[in-house]
């Protein structure tokens, strides 16, 4: 498809539109007194619905609608259809112990079960890295690859340093992409951000069952003529997600994304109550069931059929452009921009608090200029994601490359929370020593630089699913071993305490 005029006018219609909602909205907002609460949890204001727009929003961006569709097949419904799992616990577990211990960051709960700011500040810095080397870059490259496949934008390639040829229109895109999605985190703080994430999600859930609806009827709802391997949930043992892996590393994913990830629970935290709080992760739950699994999969599907394989993570953006009318097209990259800027201000914002209250608070100025700070804190991600683009527009399959990549922080940040939440007395330095080794055991494990390395692991013969489920357990172990025997603390049991009639 080619850009014509009409899909300009519809698509900056739309942008505007969004824009002018949300600053409508927050702009007669009640503003709490103490600015590190207003800029980071809204001033506790946070409606249920704007919770559950938030999270469904946040989640829900290029690398599951473009990176999902991208590999063409069911089976990647599982880490939606999981997630439901991950946030019934976060709803019942975790946001009852975040609001009974007053917490601006998750990290801010290992602070006060390990008593310990440097617990605090490593945990952090683990998501940071993940935010700017994994989750901001992947995001920029997943938008950029919708709208060049979508509208026909690619340009000459050109050599990249240690990367190869590259589409110059990757870049051009990702640094506006970039900029648009700062500037709601940095001047509107989480109250813009999670506004502005359930305008847009009514927006994209709607266009995306559109989209989902019209290519079933492009193949007049016949999926005869897909390979079986394309159309199963029930995943071999060398495929993407093996149905192994359902019962080991899945469920430990979800509960890190959804109960201990400062980009998604903050959303929650930012409720005027823990009942209000619930509601919205609720529907989000709902929302994941009911929608989210048909569209980012059924698509997907479909172009398979159509087209055959298509490479690159490119096959979501063709089918769009191809199935639907052209003024409908405008909208649907507006939906999609909006995918972006939510998701990308979602996390520079949740990274500020981070920085904010957990490092620079504790080690540098207790009383800094919340707004300021977050604004640097924000130019030196956007800058460090830009640069790191080209390295996930080089990978075969987004989300297999992000899923592979976040292991190496997503288990040792898991660690920490559960031995903190279930046990008491147990010293820092032993969870610090075993969350760095969980660290380097994963990367050892997956040994990434081997010759032909894939997502089966080249050292030990297994997928990495099920590595993150052993890097987990050998990390809670190793902590009570140290606390036992290097530290000489007796480790007892206190899930009771942190969790009362809750668990």
């Amino acid at each position: 498809m080619d850009l014509e005029p009409v899909q300009i006018i519809v698509f900056l219609a739309i942008t505007a539109l969004i824009a002018a909602f949300t600053y409508w909205y927050c702009k007669d907002a009640r503003q709490s007194d103490d600015g590190e609460q207003e800029y980071f949890l809204a001033g506790g204001s946070l409606k249920w619905y704007f919770v559950a727009g938030s999270i469904t929003l946040t989640n829900l961006s290029t690398d599951q609608l473009v990176g999902m569709n991208g590999n063409q097949m069911a089976l990647l419904a599982w880490w939606e259809l999981a997630a439901v799992v991950g946030l019934f616990i976060l709803c019942f577990l975790f946001i009852p112990v975040y609001y009974k211990y007053n917490c601006t960051t998750t990290t801010e709960l290992l602070e006060k079960r390990y008593n310990n700011p440097h617990i605090r500040a490593l945990i952090s810095v683990l998501f940071l890295l993940g935010n700017v080397f994994i989750f901001l870059p992947a995001i920029l490259y997943g938008g950029s690859q919708f709208m060049i496949s979508m509208f026909g934008l690619s340009a000459e390639p050109v050599m990249v340093p240690g990367f190869g040829a590259i589409d110059p229109m990757i870049f051009v895109l990702s640094l506006i992409f970039a900029l648009m999605g700062a500037a709601y985190a940095i001047f509107g703080g989480l109250r813009a951000v999670a506004v502005s994430d359930t305008f847009s999600g009514v927006l994209l859930l709607g266009l995306a069952l559109f989209v989902t609806f019209t290519a079933l009827k492009a193949i007049n709802f016949d999926f005869s003529g897909i390979p079986k391997e394309r159309l199963t949930l029930i995943g071999a043992p060398d495929s993407s997600i093996p149905f192994a892996t359902l019962f080991t590393g899945m469920l430990f994913i979800q509960i890190f994304y959804w109960s201990t990830n400062q980009t998604i629970t903050q959303r929650a935290m930012a409720s005027p109550s823990i009942k209000e709080a619930q509601k919205g992760i609720l529907a989000a739950a709902g929302i994941r069931l009911l929608i989210v699994p048909a569209i980012i999969v059924i698509p997907g599907i479909v172009s398979y059929k159509l087209y055959g394989r298509v490479e690159n993570d490119m096959a979501y953006g063709k089918l769009v452009g191809d199935i639907l009318p052209t003024f409908l097209s405008g909208a649907f990259a507006a939906a999609i921009l909006a995918a972006i800027l939510t998701t990308f201000n979602s996390i520079l914002n949740a990274s500020a608090a981070l920085w904010v209250c957990d490092i620079h608070e504790t080690y540098l100025n207790k009383k800094p200029n919340i707004k300021r700070l977050s604004l640097w804190v924000s130019v030196v991600m956007v800058i460090a994601s830009l640069l790191l683009v080209p390295f996930f527009a080089t990978q075969e399959s987004l989300i297999n490359t992000v899923q592979t990549l976040y292991g190496l922080l997503s288990m040792p940040i898991l660690s920490a929370f559960i031995v903190g939440v279930l046990f008491k007395n147990v010293d820092a330095r032993a969870m610090i020593i075993s969350v760095v080794f969980g660290v380097l055991f994963y990367f050892w494990m997956l040994n990434p630089f081997a010759e032909n390395a894939d997502l089966t692991t080249q050292r030990i013969g297994l997928h990495y699913i099920h590595l993150m489920a052993i890097n987990l357990f050998s990390m809670i172990a190793l902590a009570l071993i140290l606390n036992r025997y290097a530290f000489k603390q007796k480790t007892q049991w206190d899930a009771h305490t942190v969790f009362g009639k809750t668990l």
